[in-house]
C-alpha cells in the first residue's frame, strides 16, 4: 500500500515540473496599444538620404511635386506689335503713303493722322477710296505717336469698307532672291511732319511734309534721336520707289542737308 502511494505522489510531482517548464516557455503577452518597432534593414552600398523615423509606425511623408527641382527661367516676353488702346478717327484722306517697295502701307488723313494697315491690304484700300473722301477708322492707337493701327476703314460716302484680314493662303509672293529688284537710289530733304514707328513703338523712320516716308532700322533711328523732331529739316540718301501714290526709301545715308553719314559702309551712296 505504502509503495502505490509513493509511486503516485512522484507522478504528480513529475507532471508538476513538467507544466512549470512549459509555463516558462511562452512569450510574455505584450501590453495593450504597445508598438513594435521593426528591425531596420541594411542601407545598400552608395544610397544617400537619411534613415526615415519609423519610430511611431507611420510612414515618412512624400516630398511635395517638383522639390528640389530647378526654378524654371522667366518667360521671354513676346516680340509681336503692340496693339495699343482701342480708337477710332474721322478725317479726309489727304494721301496714301507707300513703304520702299512701293506698296501702299498707309494714309495721312488732313488732321496729319497717320493711320496703318499691312501692305497686303493696301491695294485694297487704294482701289476703294481717294484723296478727298472721308473715312471712318476703327483700330488701335499706338504709343508714344499716337498711330493709328486700322482693323476697319470705311469709306462714309459709298459705304464700301476694307477690313485687316490675313492674305490668302495662296497669295503670290516675290521670291527672296528678287526682293528689292525694282528699287532705285533716291535722295530726298525736306522738313519731318512726323516720326514714325515699328510695330512695337521704337522709332523707324520720318515722314516729311511732301509725303516722303524716309525708313531707318530701330538701331540707328536711336543714333540720330536729336533729328527725329517734327520741324526739324533732314536729309537722306538710299534705294525705294517714286510711284503714283508717293515716295519712300530706305535711307543708307542719313543726316542734316551737306552733312549725310553713311551708315552701311559695303553700299555706293
Amino acid at each position: 500500500m505504502m509503495n502505490r502511494f509513493n509511486l503516485i505522489a512522484q507522478a504528480t510531482l513529475a507532471l508538476a515540473v513538467m507544466a512549470t517548464a512549459a509555463c516558462a516557455a511562452q512569450t510574455a503577452p505584450l501590453p495593450q496599444n504597445s508598438a513594435i518597432t521593426p528591425p531596420m534593414a541594411p542601407m545598400p552600398p552608395g544610397a544617400g538620404g537619411s534613415i526615415p523615423d519609423l519610430s511611431n509606425g507611420a510612414p515618412p511623408m512624400p516630398a511635395p511635386p517638383g522639390a528640389g527641382a530647378p526654378t524654371p527661367p522667366p518667360q521671354a516676353r513676346d516680340n509681336g506689335p503692340l496693339d495699343g488702346a482701342p480708337a477710332n478717327a474721322s478725317g479726309v484722306v489727304r494721301r496714301f503713303l507707300i513703304n520702299p517697295d512701293g506698296e501702299v502701307d498707309g494714309m495721312l488723313l488732313a488732321d496729319n493722322t497717320l493711320v496703318r494697315f499691312p501692305p497686303h491690304v493696301g491695294s485694297q484700300v487704294a482701289s476703294t477710296m481717294s484723296p478727298g473722301d472721308t473715312v471712318n477708322v476703327s483700330g488701335f492707337a499706338q504709343q508714344p505717336d499716337g498711330t493709328l493701327r486700322a482693323s476697319l476703314i470705311s469709306d462714309t460716302k459709298s459705304g464700301r469698307s476694307v477690313a485687316d484680314q490675313p492674305p490668302p493662303a495662296n497669295a503670290q509672293r516675290l521670291p527672296g532672291s528678287l526682293a528689292g529688284i525694282g528699287l532705285v537710289k533716291l535722295s530726298a530733304v525736306g522738313r519731318v511732319l512726323r516720326v514714325t514707328t515699328a510695330p512695337r513703338g521704337e522709332s523707324d523712320g520720318v515722314l516729311l511734309a511732301d509725303g516722303t516716308v524716309i525708313k531707318l532700322t530701330p538701331p540707328a533711328a536711336l543714333q540720330f534721336a536729336n533729328l527725329l523732331r517734327p520741324g526739324t529739316t533732314i536729309a537722306a540718301q538710299g534705294y525705294g520707289t517714286r510711284n503714283r501714290y508717293g515716295e519712300a526709301l530706305q535711307a543708307t545715308a542719313f543726316g542734316t542737308p551737306g552733312n549725310l553719314t553713311t551708315l552701311y559702309g559695303n553700299l555706293p551712296q
